[in-house]
């Protein structure tokens, strides 16, 4: 039996993460709902009936600390929303992992498999004990009315990053020039 090299890819990324619960095994109240959307910016402004909608589509995912959640050239087709602890996003650099951002409860990762690029550009890796919920790109774009506010409110996170970036980039390369 031929197996394909993206399910393969996906799986591996499955293992890694070592708990994953199926929507129907999660319960959350309104309560719950009200504080992912005011802590997620991704969900910024989005109904409560509709968030609702899009919470149901995505998976819980828990990292143990220490272990990756993606690795860059992993191929990916999901996103995660971090709802409890933290994580590093790097380049591996050898056998280190270049430390590029920390993120913490409310940030979002691994946004670029949504909108476009299918391989891991980065490494993600628990810095402490970390619950995700994971959003495949199908079941996003199948809820149009979500992907619509996620797509937006992704378009704005990823231009505040460019910015951050840019900024840091004219630092160093100030920096270099005074040299």
């Amino acid at each position: 039996m031929k197996v394909d090299p993206a399910i393969a890819q996906f799986q591996a990324e499955n293992v890694r993460a070592q708990t994953i619960v199926r929507p129907a095994e999660k319960k959350m109240g309104p309560a719950t709902v009200l504080k992912i959307r005011e802590k997620v910016p991704l969900f910024r402004d989005m109904p409560m009936e509709l968030l609702m909608r899009t919470l149901a589509i995505c998976e819980q995912v828990t990292v143990e600390a220490g272990s990756d959640v993606f690795k860059e050239g992993d191929m990916g087709d999901s996103f995660f929303v971090l709802i409890s602890g933290e994580v590093i996003v790097g380049k591996e650099r050898g056998d280190k992992l270049i430390e590029l951002a920390r993120l913490g409860v409310g940030d979002c990762f691994g946004e670029m498999a949504l909108v476009g690029k299918h391989v891991r550009t980065a490494t993600v890796r628990a810095n402490r004990d970390a619950v995700a919920m994971r959003f495949y790109r199908d079941a996003v774009d199948a809820e149009v009315e979500s992907a619509h506010m996620i797509y937006r409110n992704m378009a704005r996170i990823l231009a505040m990053r460019l910015e951050e970036a840019s900024a840091t980039m004219a630092d160093l390369l100030a920096q270099n020039s005074r040299s």
